[in-house]
């Protein structure tokens, strides 16, 4: 695998902030009088399209519509916005990358204000070439803007390698053409990852000694 690029998700991935998510979803939860989660309880139900993953929670979108509770969940996360840290090892990794003259990019299906407000929040800035986020509070649209992105690039696809923490980040992956390895310390379970097919990892640790195989980084 020669690797020329890097593609990596944001949310999960590179931020850790499963457990808010965990909690600004519960605030929604409480008020509609439906059960509560825990962090293993997501690992194991969240998806893309985030409305399937509403429905398994209880969410009965005939009696109120998915913008509600979406745009809930979107104000009950933004009140502690700045709390997630990154992963551990984050720097290290990057930093590798870097200095192995592998460019980088984020691609994200968080709003692309908010990932800027992000990378710029920990000063990740001057990793990555671009920082491609989406137009809505939604989570949909990566697809669409993953593809126009690798079309853009002046680099073969089979020279890109995109990390992430979810099936869609999987199924992105496949519709750009482009290779996948994903990481089990965001949003989605290992055993759900691994069944994709993809090469898991349990944290950025376990891939940054994967990439010193595969990678000049050091």
């Amino acid at each position: 695998m020669d690797i020329k690029h890097i593609i990596w998700d944001w949310n999960g991935t590179l931020l850790d902030d499963r457990w808010l998510c965990v909690d600004s979803i519960n605030l929604s939860l409480r008020k509609r009088n439906l059960p509560e989660i825990n962090e293993q309880k997501y690992l194991d139900i969240f998806c893309f399209p985030v409305e399937k993953y509403y429905q398994k929670l209880g969410f009965d979108f005939e009696k109120e519509p998915f913008t509600v509770s979406g745009s809930e969940f979107i104000s009950n996360y933004n009140s502690r916005f700045h709390e997630p840290d990154l992963q551990k090892g984050v720097r290290e990794i990057l930093a590798s990358i870097h200095n192995a003259n592998v460019s980088q990019s984020v691609l994200s299906a968080g709003k692309q204000e908010y990932v800027d407000d992000w990378v710029q929040f920990h000063g990740l800035k001057d990793y990555f070439i671009n920082v491609l986020g989406i137009d809505n509070h939604y989570a949909s649209g990566k697809k669409d803007i993953g593809k126009q992105w690798i079309n853009e690039m002046e680099c073969d696809p089979n020279n890109v390698l995109l990390i992430g923490d979810t099936l869609h980040d999987h199924e992105v992956a496949s519709e750009m053409g482009v290779h996948c390895v994903l990481i089990a310390n965001g949003h989605t379970s290992y055993d759900r990852l691994k069944n994709t097919g993809e090469m898991v990892f349990k944290d950025l640790n376990e891939l940054h000694d994967h990439l010193k195989e595969i990678l000049p980084v050091n």
